[in-house]
């Protein structure tokens, strides 16, 4: 009997990839969703191509047709499935990027959504599938405006960019057809969190990219935006068993998986450079701080306008308190031993 039958979206991205790994080593029978490109886009699972139990189909979140044709396939190969876990994890997830190609950001981020929900109804599936859907801590947004000083299921949320408004939509349509139809549907409310399989293009990957180019001679700079902003960090590897263990509960509910511990991108760079043996101190203000060597007087760290948001998240921490008493789920790396790891992979 087919008791182990998953759907994962994003299964290229650095989430979607874990998870599988993790998946196939439960022994799931693992379909994942990838999109059409010109350009390779699979790096991150190449090492798991050839797994038996791993099928991959092309598609997008755009396209609801596409989900209900391979919603249907798994449908018909297995027959006597008794559940269907299902892990939305494919976005427009850059939240710089959603200001400049914010239509895109909504329809699949938040109306890809919609259609996969519409999907699982139309195939008859909805009593038997479990459905995951990746929220973000980007959802508090402007987390200042409640009062709070950590942020929990109940804190209220005020998104700050098309992507946190796009996600907003999709954690409010996932509450709505769990309790509408009964559907087993749960939010994810992920922190930031990170790793060697990391986008280039997010913060803490592009220091330890951008360190590894520096200390290869490649490059004399690494250019960012908001030192000052803090993040809540985590692994990766972590999180995506914090994502498991949802769908393995009796009900439905929402989740926050976080560390509990916060530090500003400028304690990010001092924290990497300082493994190394770079001693970054600051001098100047505003656009024109810089960050240097104190050991050498090197100029290394600079500030360009052009990585800032339009509107700004100064600061996210994230209470995972009742993923820990529900879930049993808990982070086992901390900021140092991740950015230890990405420190390793990315300088050699």
């Amino acid at each position: 009997m087919d008791n182990k039958i998953v759907f994962i979206t994003g299964i290229t991205g650095q989430d979607g990839s874990y998870l599988a790994e993790l998946l196939l080593e439960k022994n799931y029978k693992v379909y994942g969703l990838i999109r059409r490109s010109s350009n390779i886009n699979t790096q991150r699972i190449e090492h798991i191509f050839n797994n038996k139990n791993l099928i991959l189909r092309y598609g997008d979140l755009t396209d609801g047709t596409c989900l209900i044709n391979i919603l249907s396939e798994i449908k018909n190969n297995h027959k006597d499935m008794e559940k269907l876990e299902i892990y939305n994890l494919a976005a427009q997830s850059h939240v710089k990027i959603s200001f400049e190609i914010p239509e895109y950001t909504a329809n699949a981020d938040a109306f890809g959504t919609l259609k996969f929900l519409e999907a699982i109804r139309s195939c008859g599936l909805e009593k038997i599938a479990r459905f995951y859907q990746a929220s973000t801590s980007e959802l508090y947004g402007l987390a200042s405006h409640s009062g709070a000083n950590i942020l929990s299921e109940t804190t209220p949320f005020y998104p700050r960019s098309p992507y946190g408004v796009a996600k907003l939509y999709s954690y409010w349509i996932v509450k709505n057809y769990r309790e509408s139809y009964d559907m087993f549907a749960c939010n994810g409310i992920l922190f930031n969190h990170g790793g060697v399989r990391r986008g280039h293009n997010f913060i803490e990957r592009k220091i330890t990219l951008g360190l590894g180019k520096i200390v290869r001679g490649e490059t004399d700079r690494l250019t960012v935006g908001n030192i000052d902003s803090k993040r809540d960090i985590g692994n990766s590897k972590d999180f995506v068993e914090g994502m498991w263990r949802m769908l393995q509960q009796d009900k439905p509910d929402d989740f926050v998986l976080a560390t509990g511990v916060m530090h500003s991108i400028r304690e990010l760079i001092e924290m990497a450079f300082k493994l190394k043996g770079f001693d970054i101190c600051w001098k100047g203000e505003g656009l024109d701080e810089i960050g240097y060597d104190k050991n050498t007087g090197r100029e290394l760290i600079f500030i360009n306008e052009k990585y800032f948001r339009p509107a700004e998240v100064d600061w996210l921490l994230g209470d995972a308190t009742k993923a820990k008493e529900i879930l049993g789920w808990e982070p086992n790396t901390s900021i140092e031993e991740l950015l230890g790891e990405m420190v390793e992979q990315d300088c050699k």
